[in-house]
């Protein structure tokens, strides 16, 4: 088996984020045309030379790399990709591009973004002033228990928002989204007090499924037409129905947002993966 070249040269600082990571989402679908018109032997060493680019532990890795088998027509195989470097990213898609599978395997959705910390997040600061408003006084034990608990976890969910983690959950959601600008909705006229209120109650609405779901947003406003993507990992199917449509009934949704097409899939190893495909 012929290994992918690894690049020999180094990152050019240039392309580095200062913090956080560049993110991609790339989905494929098999060209069965293409890949009937493969020799024997041309298909068993793309396939080899896709799994082993594949492998998260492997020389060409990104510091995150989940593969995924993909439910529905617009896609076969889904891909996240993170990395300080994007054109590590890309290496990866090349190396799969020039694979003898590579004409086989067209890409048919990609999302570029990067991992932020949203503006939305509470300081500790922004956070006290939160549990007054709702009525918790400061000379309330309850104040301060809670706002040590929020000041001792806070690096660890800025942490996780920057340079995620990928849970060990078998079900993936994708899509991407916009806050609208039409008359009388448009997110981007209204105060950030009401915009901070507003996503407050939102990230209430997500806590209910801790445990059960995983959430990451990345950024995409100058990077894609949308801007933002949402990433939900999910230890079962229905989950991602159930926090989806809870979801929707917060204003900031209800009122204040648009989405895009919906990717399910299911996380596998390339090998599960390209034997799943009849690769």
């Amino acid at each position: 088996m012929n290994r992918p070249h690894v690049p020999s040269n180094l990152p050019d600082p240039t392309n580095l984020m200062t913090e956080g990571w560049h993110c991609l989402h790339l989905y494929y679908k098999v060209d069965q045309a293409a890949l009937a018109s493969l020799s024997d032997s041309a298909r068993a060493e793309g396939r080899e030379h896709v799994i082993h680019t594949l492998n998260p532990d492997g020389e060409m890795a990104t510091e995150r790399l989940q593969v995924s088998i993909a439910s529905g027509h617009r896609a076969d195989i889904g891909l996240i990709l993170m990395d300080p470097d994007p054109l590590k990213i890309d290496g990866i898609t090349q190396e799969i591009r020039n694979s003898a599978i590579g004409p086989a395997l067209q890409q048919s959705y990609s999302f570029v973004s990067i991992t932020e910390i949203s503006e939305y997040v509470p300081s500790v600061e922004q956070y006290a002033e939160r549990l007054q408003r709702e009525g918790t006084r400061p000379d309330d034990p309850a104040y301060e228990a809670k706002l040590n608990a929020y000041s001792q976890r806070l690096p660890a969910m800025n942490k996780q928002r920057m340079y995620p983690d990928i849970p060990p959950f078998p079900v993936i959601a994708f899509y991407p989204m916009n806050k609208i600008r039409v008359p009388g909705a448009n997110w981007y006229t209204e105060p950030f007090s009401l915009r901070s209120e507003l996503m407050a109650e939102h990230a209430t609405s997500g806590i209910k499924f801790a445990g059960r779901v995983s959430q990451l947003i990345t950024a995409s406003t100058g990077f894609d037409d949308w801007e933002w993507g949402v990433t939900l990992w999910s230890r079962a199917p229905e989950h991602i129905k159930e926090i989806v449509y809870t979801m929707r009934f917060d204003k900031a949704s209800a009122r204040y947002a648009e989405f895009g097409d919906f990717y399910v899939s299911y996380a596998a190893s390339a090998e599960d993966t390209m034997a799943h495909l009849r690769i």
